[in-house]
């Protein structure tokens, strides 16, 4: 069994740096790039939008990633990948995530950028294409032999796609599941709960004087938007219409919002109206609180008996959220329109999602992208468990994105500062959602 890894990302997103960047997206729209050719890398390559890449090919391959442990994971393949292009030379800059959106902004924009090969969060996705910033890749898809995009997730490459151009390719999920503590639950007398009134009243009746029902992310911006749009879900509600519109001042919206304060003013730990991810794992790993909304990868690092649960490794168990849909992230790799290296870019993307060497990773820790490495045997047998690629699987297959279209980044705080806001009783849920949806309507008009 896979030693698991805690935390991917703890706090996703740094509220006073969530839409600084913007400005030079929107300038960078006016501008001619320099197409898929570029400067950067060796100096010597540019882009032939071809798939299948000579293994002869030389070039340096600059890659930014987010200092992660599943970006370790890759760096250890980088060997077994020079087996097979032995001159194609691949340096990894790794950096925290709120450095990453300047920092790709500015060598998207260079005349000599800094990168050949980046990873991108779906936020940013609709809006680095918009701004011609990211390679096209439908044409290197289809012509890699046996590459089987058939096999990514479909709620994964709905985000890679922007109006039927594909500018990514999977990279890890960040989707979101119930973890829960099964022997609180089992002792409590419940079952895990099916549907949003059962959330709420399974989270109140797990609480006891000295724990709390479940561990709340109310935190203003990301995190609070994060969290309550799986309770939108379980509402039947949406984030946006059939016409690509907001969704989010509903009965449905309302409903959910109702249900997530009525649920952290009854079950939630006291005073954890700031509470972020860090916070609420701690609360479950210590046996503070019985249950969580988090990541479906979460589970693995609760479950370490050398990880921060203790005596309560093992204990713990992942669920499709109540209702059965879940919100999404994703990080996907992406060739920038102006690399120098894109074809060697292309050898080493198209290399470690592979269906054989994604099965790799994933059986190395790395998170879930492709139906198949579900089912692979090194993952069941070197990964997490049967039990538990059986569920991700299940929370991959019906799961959507917080935003969608541009100035997603902005949305996302802009609806969670509102969200936040009635979670504080500083609004009411009927203002918090007419505001949230005045916001998401002249941010994405």
């Amino acid at each position: 069994m896979k030693i698991p890894m805690f935390s991917r990302r703890a706090a996703r997103r740094s509220p006073s740096k969530a839409t600084r960047w913007l400005p030079a997206i929107v300038a960078a729209a006016g501008l001619t790039l320099a197409g898929c050719a570029g400067s950067g890398g060796t100096g010597e390559q540019s882009s032939s939008g071809i798939g299948d890449v000579p293994t002869d090919t030389s070039a340096t391959v600059r890659v930014l990633m987010e200092n992660v442990p599943d970006t370790d994971i890759v760096k250890n393949l980088v060997g077994q990948f020079n087996q097979k292009y032995p001159n194609i030379k691949v340096q990894i800059e790794t950096m925290t995530f709120d450095q990453m959106r300047d920092r790709l902004v500015s060598s998207f924009q260079a005349s000599q950028p800094a990168y050949d090969l980046i990873v991108v969060d779906n936020p940013w996705m609709d809006d680095f294409a918009a701004a011609g910033f990211l390679e096209p890749l439908n044409d290197r898809i289809a012509s890699t032999t046996g590459y089987q995009p058939n096999d990514f997730f479909p709620s994964l490459t709905a985000i890679t796609d922007v109006e039927g151009t594909t500018y990514g390719v999977p990279f890890y999920n960040y989707a979101l599941g119930y973890i829960y503590n099964t022997g609180d639950l089992k002792s409590a007398g419940l079952t895990v709960p099916t549907d949003l009134d059962a959330l709420v009243s399974t989270s109140q009746k797990l609480k006891t004087a000295d724990r709390a029902g479940i561990a709340m992310q109310p935190q203003r911006g990301y995190k609070i938007f994060e969290e309550w749009a799986n309770w939108l879900f379980a509402a039947g509600g949406s984030i946006y219409g059939k016409d690509g519109k907001p969704t989010l001042n509903t009965e449905q919206a309302a409903r959910a919002l109702n249900a997530y304060i009525d649920t952290y003013r009854t079950a939630a730990p006291a005073n954890s109206l700031a509470w972020g991810f860090d916070e609420a794992f701690r609360s479950i790993s210590s046996g503070k609180a019985a249950s969580m909304i988090g990541y479906n990868w979460n589970l693995p690092a609760l479950n370490d008996p050398a990880g921060a649960s203790a005596q309560r490794a093992g204990q713990f168990a992942l669920a499709p959220i109540p209702g059965g849909k879940s919100a999404l992230g994703l990080w996907s790799w992406a060739i920038p329109a102006n690399s120098g290296a894109a074809d060697a870019a292309w050898a080493f993307a198209s290399w470690v999602t592979s269906p054989e060497i994604d099965a790799q990773r994933v059986a190395d820790g790395g998170a879930v992208i492709r139906k198949s490495s579900l089912t692979n045997p090194k993952v069941l047998a070197d990964g997490y468990g049967a039990d538990y690629y059986k569920t991700v699987g299940e929370i991959l297959a019906d799961a959507s994105p917080l935003t969608q279209g541009k100035g997603g980044e902005e949305m996302i705080q802009a609806v969670g500062t509102e969200l936040n806001d009635a979670a504080a009783g500083n609004k009411s849920v009927t203002d918090a959602l007419r505001d949230a949806q005045a916001a998401a309507e002249r941010i994405q008009q």
